[in-house]
């Protein structure tokens, strides 16, 4: 059963767990899971996705219960004027300690043409672990906050990857040693991107909305593993 976090007549949204395919697409298998489709079991009515998150992501997935308000929150996301806040774990500690990564990115396809994209940060912690690596005793791990303010594919994965501080667990654009590192010691054995928190205009209605979606249990372990949990408590509570 998915976690329906909100619903209404107009939209539904869920707290899509790491490692489900939102859709089908040329990204999956064929014989994979779908949200979309699990939720079509639990949700009476026509079903509409309002917008995306990679598999690998977990987090706040609005969707729409008709095209209409489908469209209306489309343009919103097009329009730029939904703020999306999520929660990553990083290799090292980014610095400064806040900042914004601006650097032009393709489509789904690397060879495609760059557009402008640009990714808000804040580093909330940080943790030495024990743990030898490479030449390294010790290694350096951050939780940091990500607001993009474009939406483009895998944007906050390829950004931290981009200055030097991928985030654990990405396959495609991490590193290999350190997200091995967190499934031997750590139990994760998924990608630590987070959508915490999806805040909108309701189409209909014309009312503020902010949703948030709580953390698996990896997070939560890895939270009070690092005496995390504080400061996670009150970047959250300020959203």
């Amino acid at each position: 059963m998915l976690e329906i976090l909100y619903q209404d007549d107009d939209i539904v949204a869920v707290n899509k767990p790491a490692n489900l395919a939102v859709h089908r697409s040329k990204f999956v298998g064929p014989d994979d899971a779908f949200l979309i489709d699990l939720l079509r079991e639990q949700v009476e009515g026509r079903l509409h996705l309002a917008h995306r998150l990679d598999r690998a992501t977990s987090g706040v997935l609005l969707v729409a219960r008709s095209p209409e308000v489908a469209g209306q929150l489309g343009e919103q996301f097009m329009g730029r004027s939904v703020r999306k806040r999520y929660l990553a774990v990083v290799r090292g500690w980014p610095e400064p300690e806040e900042g914004t990564v601006d650097y032009p990115l393709p489509g789904s396809r690397d060879t495609g043409p760059r557009r402008d994209a640009s990714t808000d940060y804040r580093r909330l912690a940080t943790v030495e672990v024990d743990i030898p690596l490479g030449r390294y005793e010790k290694q350096r791990y951050a939780l940091a906050a990500a607001e993009p303010r474009t939406g483009r594919f895998r944007q906050i994965r390829k950004h931290f990857a981009h200055i030097h501080h991928p985030i654990v667990g990405d396959s495609q654009h991490g590193r290999g040693d350190h997200n091995r590192l967190f499934k031997q010691h750590f139990a994760s054995r998924r990608l630590l991107l987070h959508a915490t928190a999806l805040s909108f205009t309701h189409p209909v209605d014309g009312r503020p909305v902010t949703l948030q979606a709580g953390l698996d249990e990896t997070w939560l372990k890895l939270l009070q593993r690092f005496a995390w949990t504080d400061a996670f408590a009150n970047w959250r509570d300020a959203l």
